[in-house]
């Protein structure tokens, strides 16, 4: 019985959890925030459920839930999961308490608000990935915006952080609503906007050009994709390391999952028509955003600008619109998830002792900081796509699937793993040897327990992706080859 509502409770749990935070007393903080960990963390033992009890032989949704939500208007609560979004709900419910174990003590002011806003928040992504109803998927991809928002804007590190909330919550928002008229669209087409009734609909070419452009508006703003991408770096900067490490882990994933989820199966012939724009969008992100990134002198922005740079592979792998390809995408989200979220920690962990991410006062870290040198030195590994790690599996298996449709495009893409490497080794190198600058910064404490212990997993995760990557693989195939069998090339 559990085990079949378990989406319901997934669901359900973070907001119970944000409920009961209203009736601590307001001294009571470290109660709360025990609290608060503690629902997470419960949230993240549920979801691995989902992969225990997840059947591997099949591409049909599983633990599958239906309400009545407008059934006047054929509209229902309809929830279920498949290969591809199984993975990306675990992601959600690990990253959440490592943000709650993160800001243990950089966030002193309205503490109850921000553990409040950061479990709507986790139960927002959660409905995102099993949502199974179109215009419900477009209530919850936008209700992210406002707990992010207040993230930003409220517990923000520096002075532009109003600014950076607008910008990311109205570029967003403005996409998104071309996805709505899209939804309107469709919904008085065929009547319902149930996903599975519409894997059998076949639009005509013209709809499916319009829908496919107001689709990808709204994705393109979420990954981001260059020329979309000018809230990402300014958001990043201003948001506090928690909020970079959501960012980053799981809210840019959210463009490139609509594209999986939608785009590809319900607008298959407008998706080889505008393949070769996508093409050249992702190779010059990939190019224009890893030499961005090598004059960046802002630690978090060079993190920002390299993600861009990871998710032009993303895009790339997707509409190769082969399993390799495909595959390579999904892992490489996930590997981005834990790489750039462990990094933009690590720069946290920095910023918390010194209150300054200015390359330039930086350097020696490892006769001061051995330890954090050591996870660093991994993460930075993870950064640049090393064989052994998470990042070049998916990074390979993109370059092999785009290579059996597009040889020039696979070579021009493969030049972003040099520059990759070039921007993570150039940042490590300057912030880890060369000489110490105590004139500058005069407190140097390696990691804490807490910090040690918050950046162990991300280790485990990115080599035994890197290591033993069929164990997700196998999760994936059936799904994967279903949503390609709508593409008649």
């Amino acid at each position: 019985m559990f085990i079949q509502n378990i989406l319901f409770v997934l669901l359900c749990l973070p907001v119970l959890g944000a409920v009961g935070l209203l009736f601590f007393p307001k001294t009571a903080v470290r109660q709360m925030k025990l609290f608060a960990l503690n629902i997470s963390l419960v949230t993240f033992v549920c979801s691995l459920n989902l992969w225990i009890f997840f059947d591997n032989s099949t591409a049909k949704f599983q633990f599958v839930q239906h309400m009545d939500w407008l059934s006047v208007l054929n509209m229902n609560f309809y929830v279920g999961i498949d290969g591809i979004s199984l993975f990306f709900m675990i992601l959600t419910t690990f990253l959440v308490p490592v943000c709650l174990l993160i800001s243990w003590q950089s966030v002193k002011h309205l503490v109850r608000e921000f553990l409040v806003a950061f479990l709507l928040l986790e139960s927002f992504m959660l409905a995102v990935f099993c949502m199974l109803d179109l215009l419900l998927f477009y209530v919850f991809f936008e209700s992210v915006l406002i707990p992010m928002f207040l993230i930003i804007g409220v517990w923000g590190s520096r002075e532009r952080k109003i600014r950076a909330a607008y910008q990311f919550f109205l570029y967003t928002l403005i996409g998104s609503l071309f996805m709505l008229l899209a939804i309107l669209l469709i919904y008085f087409q065929v009547g319902t906007t149930d996903l599975q009734v519409l894997h059998t609909v076949e639009f005509s070419e013209r709809r499916q050009l319009f829908l496919w452009v107001a689709f990808f508006l709204s994705f393109a703003v979420k990954v981001p994709m260059i020329p979309f991408h000018i809230w990402l770096p300014e958001a990043h900067v201003e948001a506090p390391t928690s909020g970079s490490v959501i960012l980053a882990g799981i809210l840019l994933k959210l463009g490139t999952y609509g594209f999986l989820r939608f785009s590809i199966p319900l607008f298959p012939e407008a998706t080889i028509y505008f393949t070769p724009l996508i093409y050249t969008m992702s190779v010059i992100g990939i190019i224009y955003a890893s030499f961005t990134t090598l004059r960046q002198i802002d630690l978090k922005k060079i993190i920002a600008y390299s993600s861009v740079a990871h998710m032009g592979f993303v895009t790339l792998g997707l509409f190769s619109l082969n399993m390799q390809g495909v595959e390579g995408a999904v892992l490489l989200m996930l590997s981005h998830g834990f790489v750039a979220s462990a990094l933009f920690l690590c720069i946290g962990i920095l910023y918390d002792r010194t209150h300054t991410r200015l390359i330039k006062y930086y350097g020696g870290l490892v006769q001061t900081m051995p330890l954090f040198a050591f996870f660093f030195f991994i993460f930075t590994l993870g950064n640049l796509s090393l064989p052994g790690t998470s990042s070049f599996v998916g990074e390979f298996l993109i370059l092999v699937g785009v290579f059996q449709t597009n040889t020039f495009i696979a070579t021009l893409a493969a030049t972003g793993m040099i520059l990759g490497g070039a921007y993570s080794i150039w940042l490590y190198n300057r912030v880890v040897f060369g000489n110490l600058k105590p004139v500058y910064i005069n407190q140097f404490a390696d990691i804490n327990r807490r910090e040690f212990f918050i950046l162990l997993p991300f280790v485990v995760c990115i080599f035994w992706m890197g290591i033993y990557p069929s164990i997700f693989l196998e999760s994936l195939h059936y799904s994967v080859a279903t949503v390609l069998q709508s593409i008649r090339i």
